[in-house]
């Protein structure tokens, strides 16, 4: 199955063990709560997924590689204790508690949280001397005496032994104790986690064109040659940082991250040829709708890989606008009726607000505590900050206009460049299976968009839409 299928059979799993019933008991008893085992290809996601699990049901997540352990540091240290017997007093051989078990507790303490996921990478290459441990581990929850907290759910993954030579094929007794998930890699749906993730566009139109490019494993004279989902991603972030600092990203770079001589090549020229149309064509008139008759003329006139680069170049361009919007007014549509609540004790709710926020990461959780932050230097009371509040929702309103403003000069811009060609197709496609995008047109209306929408039948299914994309003639980059 695909990444996406994976990670709702995990969660589901998650949420089915931590089920409980009248009395608080787990209606799975613990014993009989199988350890997944998701097993596939290198740099599909497995980890990434098992992260995202645990952040969106809001419990805690520790994660642990399973080759870096020896049976010490998984089972833990023997100590001597002496214990009566009888009449007889003996000397017995103790362990104390394993440094993943002690990590989770440690977790729960900082956290609070009592349920969570226990993920164990590679469990397929631990040692031999670790082996029994882990097998006793997955099947009573247990290292040594000591045991994962109720609550905990065990989750593991590994490579098949093709990719990794100090991978084992696990026995039928291992296999009977685990849910056992096995995961391919699956460039339609890594597309929809790159544009809601922002990898860099030049990525997204290069694998529309090269597709075969996007996971690649193969043994040469010279060793393993391989391409994969996390090759890109990584890649994506190191081409942003380099182009805001004006750096050279050059084969070389490319060639670190893409570890085929072949398909670094290959994208290292089409990444100069997209630079060079970045650099030509004016993504801002586009969207402000000032842009020259030269420039519908070049695009009318274009190669369809330059075209996929521009609608690319324009797609991401608007969905980095519309997501810092979206941001935005939830931050406001959620902190407004909080905050008129919170009248009386307003400065305490701020500032307690800003300190629970003093982890934050995520964009949402940033512009929250910035608002708050201001808030709390405008005033005390609802009065003081209600002005400041009107004031950036009026702010939010027009950005969203002016946002909307923008897609129509798009759709206007692709007409007048490319007819009603499958430029079209391609850009509601994308406006439409990208999160932000489509979450902002629900709310804000578009003309054209509403029109090709149902020119196009997406009212119908979106798969249909898939397969029109798909049945395009993409050519070659090379």
């Amino acid at each position: 199955m695909h990444i996406e299928k994976a990670k709702e059979q995990i969660r589901n799993a998650v949420l089915a063990y931590n089920a409980k019933d009248t009395y608080g008991r787990y209606r799975i008893p613990v014993s009989k709560q199988r350890p997944i085992f998701l097993i596939g290809a290198p740099g599909i996601g497995k980890t990434a997924i098992v992260e995202q699990i645990a952040e969106e049901l809001g419990i805690g997540f520790v994660s642990y590689a399973m080759t870096h352990h020896t049976r010490q540091s998984a089972l833990g240290l023997p100590y001597i204790v002496n214990k009566k017997y009888g009449d007889a007093e003996y000397s017995v051989s103790e362990y104390t508690m394993s440094e993943i078990l002690a990590s989770v507790y440690e977790e729960m303490k900082r956290t609070g949280k009592t349920e969570g996921i226990l993920f164990l990478d590679e469990i397929n290459c631990v040692s031999e001397t670790l082996a029994p441990g882990i097998l006793q581990f997955l099947q009573y929850k247990t290292f040594g005496r000591h045991r994962v907290p109720d609550g905990w759910v065990i989750v593991t993954a590994g490579n098949p032994s093709e990719f990794n030579e100090n991978a084992r094929e696990f026995d039928i007794a291992m296999l009977d104790r685990l849910k056992k998930i096995t995961v391919e890699p699956d460039l339609d749906v890594w597309k929809t986690y790159a544009a809601d993730s922002h990898v860099h566009p030049v990525i997204l139109a290069y694998l529309q064109l090269r597709p075969q490019h996007f996971y690649h494993v193969e043994t040469t004279l010279d060793g393993m040659s391989f391409v994969t989902a996390r090759s890109w991603d990584d890649l994506s972030q190191m081409l942003t940082i380099y182009e805001d600092n004006n750096l050279p990203a050059d084969k070389d770079l490319i060639a670190q991250y893409l570890q085929d001589e072949d398909i670094a090549r290959s994208f290292a020229n089409y990444y100069d040829l997209y630079r060079k149309y970045h650099a030509e064509y004016p993504i801002e008139d586009i969207l402000q709708g000032t842009v020259s008759d030269e420039v519908i003329q070049r695009a009318h006139q274009a190669s369809f890989d330059e075209r996929l680069s521009l609608v690319t170049m324009i797609v991401s361009a608007l969905d980095d606008r519309i997501t810092k919007q979206n941001v935005k007014e939830t931050v406001l549509r959620r902190a407004i009726p909080l905050l008129r609540a919170q009248e009386s004790s307003l400065h305490d709710f701020l500032q307690n607000s800003i300190d629970a926020l003093q982890d934050a990461h995520t964009d949402q959780q940033l512009e929250e505590k910035a608002l708050y932050e201001q808030l709390l230097n405008t005033g005390d009371s609802w009065q003081d900050i209600r002005p400041f509040l009107q004031k950036e929702a009026s702010a939010s309103e027009a950005d969203a206009a002016a946002l909307a403003e923008s897609i129509e000069h798009v759709f206007a811009f692709f007409e007048n460049s490319f007819g009603n060609g499958q430029e079209i197709l391609i850009l509601v496609s994308e406006l439409t299976v990208r999160k932000a995008p489509a979450r902002f047109l629900l709310a804000h209306e578009s003309a054209s968009y509403a029109r090709y929408q149902k020119q196009l039948l997406f009212h119908d299914t979106k798969s249909e839409l898939h397969k029109k994309i798909d049945a395009l003639q993409l050519p070659g980059t090379d």
